[in-house]
């Protein structure tokens, strides 16, 4: 597969807003497991080949299990997450087909149970942000497998 556009350089105002975004969402107070759980999980469903490397090499190395990470697609029948992360799981899928279900009334109040208000605005944005993400890496072919996750900070 041959990259179409380097869609960052091309459009670096851009790629510098979604930056921002990503930025925010690090700092927002959610567990970064949990951030690359979900990121890794959207990626799945839209099919995103670079992200998914990069978010299972993220995940990898601040500490996720391979067991874990393998189980990720069938999280609903896999028991190694906890509520929480079942409830991020079942929410990310949620809105990361918002075109099939609209997200129910009945999905936010479950949710809810486990995340604050802000919690779920900020899931939300990570959610939207790696949709985003999937439909640049697709759209123009980013090429999966040269990803390096940064360095651990000591």
């Amino acid at each position: 597969m041959q990259t179409r556009s380097n869609f960052f350089k091309v459009a670096p105002e851009a790629y510098q807003a979604m930056s921002a975004l990503e930025k925010y969402i690090s700092n927002c107070g959610l567990d970064h497991n949990l951030l690359h759980m979900v990121k890794l999980r959207a990626s799945q469903i839209n099919g995103c080949a670079y992200c998914i490397d990069m978010h299972w090499k993220d995940a990898k190395a601040t500490g996720e299990t391979e067991q874990r990470l393998y189980g990720l697609d069938a999280w609903e029948e896999s028991p190694y997450y906890n509520d929480r992360e079942r409830a991020a799981f079942k929410w990310t899928e949620l809105v990361t087909r918002v075109g099939e279900n609209h997200v129910p009334d009945s999905e936010f109040v479950a949710a809810r149970v486990h995340f604050s208000e802000k919690e779920l605005v900020d899931l939300t944005w990570a959610i939207a942000g790696i949709n985003t993400w999937n439909r640049m890496a697709i759209a123009f072919r980013s090429p999966a497998g040269s990803y390096v996750p940064p360095k651990k900070k000591e």
